[in-house]
């Protein structure tokens, strides 16, 4: 059974390194991950004096891969799930074996591929200090390799699981943020306390040795001074831990197989006498309603968005701290809108097949395309309008208010535009939810981080002239002049948004038969 799921995850990689965009995606991940690689196996082996300090940078390089592992799913809202637990609910298969099987695929694609590289760095670490060295260095490898993955499906088991109840959509999408969130402060202390590293008293060194991150490196520096128990420890301490994640992930699959999930409940009346009062009963209003309901009901869209909505808020608090002042909280708002924007540039794959309803019925891809614009500005813009009137002025950071509102209408605009645009442009299909919101197949990571990278950097380069202007007012201390950036910043961003739905629609219009193929799922 091993093996065959393995040649099927095989099989599917492979159709996925030739066919159009998804061979983009998969050569693009691929590169991008290599070079990271090359770049931790460099550092393993060079980037240190002593033999100490090169166990702690490779203890400190793993905890950030593991990192990567556990939050890069959150932050791109997609985790890879070629192979979907429910293809397999009637084979007749326990949810160990199956775990097992789905484990061992999971090492047969290009991500376990390139992880491999980046720990084998530790054997060259080890290479100066002799062959037992170099064989605990490649055991520790292995078994670090093996316990990431397991620990990554774990923790978006568990996601999944929470999200299939009413109460525990609200607490994973409250955990996946944090979970996203955490990246960032211990992306900061491990950058920042860089110099630390080589010292033999750094409390962080000791630190990063304790986590399990760091037992693998910590096995070869026992190795290396000839303490062979002390060594073997921290390889069997992984091992115990990778077979109790195994066993987790195996009762998290049997949940997942066997427990239906909660029903989605019924909105409630009062809130739709709210939303058919306040939006127009026309075909851009019925869109309107529409999308509102299912961003609040569908725990998938809810994955994609709340939590970038969370990082947003809290994402200039780190980097206020890592410079020393305030001088970024009070751009809460703008940052939340960078990163929602950057959440949506696949609506039209989030509803899959469900488009045809849209491109049978004459004139509706119009409404359909502003309906789906106005309901996401609905949902971000009262966050990040909120951030931006109440921050400045609670911080004592009065002189900000230019840059907290004028920032946000170029930014919701452009936004708005580049994930309608992209929506229609460069969909992409998404598996059949089932279990877990944050499922994705054929290297969706990749994909999403190519079409959030493309959706920020036109919000910035849009956004130029208004922060140019906003620059002269403060360099010539004129709020008047800063203020001149308002009006710019609402001509813009009214602009953009007015051209992206224009393109949008008629994408739709046009090529509606061939946006329908590309996000039918696979």
């Amino acid at each position: 059974m091993v093996g065959v799921l393995i040649r099927m995850r095989v099989q599917i990689t492979r159709r996925s390194m030739r066919e159009g965009r998804a061979a983009l995606n998969f050569w693009l991940g691929t590169a991008f991950g290599l070079a990271a690689a090359v770049v931790t196996v460099y550092l393993i082996a060079a980037a240190h004096d002593t033999l100490h300090g090169g166990v702690t940078v490779s203890a400190a390089l793993f905890a950030a891969w593991t990192l990567g592992w556990i939050c890069g799913p959150v932050l791109t809202g997609s985790n890879d799930e070629t192979l979907q637990p429910e293809q397999f609910r009637l084979l007749p298969l326990t949810p160990r074996q199956l775990a097992y099987g789905l484990a061992a695929a999971a090492f047969a694609g290009p991500s376990a591929i390139v992880n491999l590289i980046a720990f084998g760095g530790l054997i060259l670490l080890a290479a100066p200090y002799g062959l037992g060295a170099m064989a605990i260095a490649a055991l520790g490898a292995i078994l670090q390799l093996i316990f990431v993955v397991l620990l990554s499906r774990v923790v978006m088991g568990w996601l999944g699981a929470a999200m299939r109840s009413r109460r525990g959509r609200d607490l994973g999408v409250l955990f996946a943020g944090l979970i996203g969130l955490a990246y960032y402060p211990l992306n900061l202390l491990i950058t920042n306390l860089g110099p630390s590293l080589e010292s033999s008293n750094s409390t962080l060194a000791g630190t990063l040795r304790a986590v399990p991150s760091g037992w693998a490196p910590y096995a070869v520096e026992s190795a290396t001074r000839g303490r062979w128990l002390f060594a073997l420890l921290p390889l069997l301490g992984l091992i115990v831990l990778a077979l109790a994640l195994w066993q987790m992930w195996a009762l998290l699959l049997e949940r997942r197989l066997t427990l239906p999930p909660a029903p989605a409940g019924q909105i409630v009346d009062g809130k739709a006498v709210v939303l058919e009062r306040y939006i127009p009963a026309t075909p851009v209003g019925a869109v309107v309603t529409k999308e509102l309901r299912t961003w609040w009901r569908d725990s998938r869209r809810r994955a994609t968005l709340l939590p970038l909505l969370l990082i947003g808020f809290v994402l200039p608090i780190f980097l206020s701290l890592k410079n020393g002042s305030h001088g970024t909280i009070p751009l809460a708002g703008a940052f939340v809108v960078w990163l929602a924007a950057m959440g949506a540039t696949n609506l039209y794959g989030l509803d899959g097949t469900g488009v045809w309803q849209t491109l049978v019925i004459p004139g509706a891809p119009g409404a359909d395309v502003r309906g789906r614009v106005i309901a996401w500005a609905l949902i971000v813009a009262p966050v990040a309008l909120l951030a931006a009137l109440i921050l400045p002025g609670a911080l004592g950071q009065a002189r900000l208010y230019p840059w907290a509102l004028s920032t946000l209408p170029v930014l919701l605009g452009v936004g708005a535009a580049a994930a309608i645009f992209l929506s229609t442009h460069a969909a992409y299909p998404l598996p059949q939810q089932r279990g877990n919101p944050f499922a994705g197949s054929g290297n969706p990571g990749c994909a999403k981080i190519l079409l959030q990278f493309t959706v920020g950097l036109g919000q910035l380069l849009v956004s130029a002239p208004v922060l140019a202007i906003l620059a002269i007012g403060t360099v010539m201390h004129n709020a008047f002049v800063e203020w001149l950036a308002l009006p710019i910043g609402l001509l813009l961003g009214g602009f953009a948004a007015m051209v992206g739905v224009r393109l949008a629609t008629t994408r739709l219009e046009t090529r509606g038969p061939e946006l329908l193929a590309a996000v039918k799922p696979r």
